[in-house]
């Protein structure tokens, strides 16, 4: 198994994290695991993307110029990234800020309306979870109890507390994803 993800979308929404806690995930299952990150100086508000390699061999490299999964979470994400998707991937979207939709149909296309779950869940820090419980719905190439595992190891113990309320969002996630 080898599965190449880039995750991206504004500074602020959890793309750098989402990516950490699946990169955790994987070494939680003993996969080889690669995170890059990359931002601009902008951070908030600016564009960040992360690209994300789990496998059972060993990685040569963490640069990729296409990628199995995309996750994108805004207009310029979706813009940037819809075409680097191999034939036959997934595209992962979320529909708040999406201005022209996606229309390749030599891949998945996958919409979840995570913003709008926020909503309801009263909780905006919950989206990145949302979307995660989303790829993992649709790819599970790791499961939901290391991504809790990998919870308790990236967030500091004082918001351990947090957790249920991440592990609900993976699952509301789970629950909204669709074609």
């Amino acid at each position: 198994m080898k599965e190449e993800i880039v995750i991206a979308g504004f500074g602020g929404q959890g793309v750098l994290s989402m990516g950490k806690i699946l990169a955790y995930s994987g070494l939680m299952e003993d996969k080889e695991v690669t995170w890059m990150p990359s931002y601009g100086p902008e951070q908030r508000g600016g564009t960040a993307n992360v690209t994300v390699i789990l496998s059972d061999n060993r990685i040569s490299s963490p640069v990729l110029n296409t990628y199995d999964t995309a996750v994108v979470l805004n207009q310029q994400s979706l813009d940037k990234f819809a075409s680097k998707v191999k034939p036959g991937g997934v595209l992962i979207y979320d529909n708040y800020g999406i201005h022209t939709p996606p229309t390749r149909t030599d891949i998945e296309i996958y919409k979840i309306e995570a913003m709008e779950a926020t909503f309801e869940l009263k909780n905006a820090k919950a989206f990145n979870m949302i979307v995660l419980g989303a790829l993992l719905k649709v790819k599970p190439i790791v499961s939901v109890e290391s991504v809790l595992k990998a919870l308790k190891k990236t967030l500091p113990e004082r918001h351990h507390h947090l957790i249920p309320m991440n592990e609900e969002a993976l699952r509301v996630g789970m629950s909204l994803i669709g074609k």
